[in-house]
């Protein structure tokens, strides 16, 4: 079996005159996690439903487990699994039911179906809720539900279609912890998203895809480093230091800083010259301090510096 969870190469997909990606190329080795970021219609799903045997390539090579999805889909259906953005257990069946269901799909005998279908409900923590009705759980619940469904063939890659989507920030935080257990397993995984605090959790390199196309790839890291500069992020101890902090970073920086309404400061600057002079100069006229950090753009920085669209983070806290 190839080393390589998947490999596309020069991806052509379209739908009429439309061209939904464009000679895309990426890849993920086993047991890794690829982020693919995009603002909607930029084609990511698309590339998804190719790898996934859903939709057949115009051009370029697609590759899962070394297998060609064109030549041998059947092969490479038994290897992957797929998880989209709307959950797809059936209501009316226990959560039981649904993964022993699944399980004899996918001609597994009674007993190691039954058996599957415990083990998953045990690691995915809905054991005690394993034989309520799918429509008595809530959103985390049956998102932890699907996402146990698309284990039970034990798939060597998974692709995950935005699996976030409606969950707060707790049941969010219990998804990544999943997925971190999938790529420790060795599946590798494949993650598209907009929110980009979760391709900085999760993913070990990232793809930005915008208008069909390939426009940056990387590790997190990498991409933050490509548009270059650094960051002061200053929060006065006290909110009535407010105005003072920002009269020296403006000083210091040669700019305004922004302003949030978490009483927060942000300024560009060229190095770390200028946050030494801050951080100097903020002890110097007594402000204390409740944060003060010098880092990289965040990737929402870099996702908007690319594409110059606003993230799913950047929206939620606007």
């Amino acid at each position: 079996m190839s080393d390589k969870g998947f490999e596309v190469e020069g991806l052509v997909k379209r739908f009429g005159r439309t061209t939904a990606v464009d000679g895309v190329s990426l890849s993920a080795p086993r047991g890794r996690v690829l982020g693919v970021l995009g603002p909607n219609g930029a084609g990511k799903t698309t590339v998804v439903r190719v790898l996934a045997t859903l939709l057949r390539p115009d051009a370029g090579q697609v590759r899962v487990a070394g297998i060609d999805v064109q030549r041998d889909p059947a092969r490479v259906r038994r290897l992957i699994a797929l998880s989209g953005q709307h959950t797809s257990v059936d209501n009316e069946l226990s959560g039981r039911a649904n993964l022993v269901m699944i399980g004899r799909l996918l001609d597994l005998g009674r007993h190691d179906a039954d058996r599957r279908a415990d083990e998953l409900l045990s690691r995915f923590g809905l054991d005690t809720a394993a034989d309520r009705r799918a429509a008595t759980y809530s959103g985390g619940m049956r998102r932890r539900l699907d996402l146990a469904a698309s284990l039970v063939g034990r798939p060597k890659v998974i692709f995950l279609d935005e699996p976030s989507v409606g969950l707060d920030p707790g049941k969010r935080d219990e998804l990544w912890q999943m997925i971190r257990g999938l790529a420790q397993d060795g599946v590798t995984v494949l993650l598209t998203t907009q929110y980009l605090e979760e391709a900085d959790a999760l993913a070990d390199e990232v793809t930005v895809i915008d208008h069909g196309r390939v426009i940056a790839s990387g590790t997190p890291a990498d991409l933050k480093r490509q548009v270059g500069g650094h960051t002061v992020v200053l929060r006065p101890a006290e909110a009535a230091d407010l105005d003072r902090a920002a009269e020296i970073v403006a000083r210091v920086a040669g700019r305004e800083p922004d302003r949030s309404r978490h009483h927060e400061l942000t300024v560009p600057v060229a190095g770390d010259t200028e946050f030494f002079e801050i951080t100097a100069e903020i002890r110097r006229h007594g402000i204390g301090v409740g944060e003060l950090a010098f880092r990289l753009p965040s990737l929402d920085e870099v996702f908007h510096s690319l594409t110059g669209t606003p993230t799913a983070d950047a929206k939620d806290a606007a």
